[in-house]
């Protein structure tokens, strides 16, 4: 795998992972008149395919990236894909201090990456 792929390979797949994560966490609050145990079920289904993406994922980062990048990684990934899926999906409005919120949040995850103290 060429350096190049081996950093940019690891995000795009958990990208990926988190749409599955997120559809099977979130998916369902559309469905509220499915029975509990059906939702479950589904959702595990779902979150397969997400943890089929997620391992590999973080196995090939972890050549390029440390563990705590690729967390820090993973969780600014977690809230945009929730954010576009909360907006597009389940059609609720974001509020400017959400956002803020959330800036703030991809703020402090920066600090792992460039380490200004170390």
């Amino acid at each position: 795998m060429t350096p190049t792929m081996s950093y940019l390979l690891p995000p795009l797949m958990l990208v990926a992972s988190n749409v599955f994560m997120t559809l099977a966490w979130y998916g369902h609050l559309k469905f509220k008149a499915t029975p509990l145990l059906v939702v479950i079920l589904v959702s595990w289904g779902i979150a397969l395919a997400e943890y089929c993406l997620a391992v590999p994922a973080n196995r090939i980062g972890h050549g390029v990236y440390s563990a705590a990048q690729l967390k820090t990684i993973q969780e600014i990934i977690t809230i945009a894909v929730f954010v576009a899926f909360s907006f597009l999906y389940l059609k609720e409005s974001i509020a400017p201090s959400q956002l803020l919120g959330l800036a703030m949040i991809a703020g402090g995850a920066a600090l792992v990456f460039f380490k200004p103290w170390g």
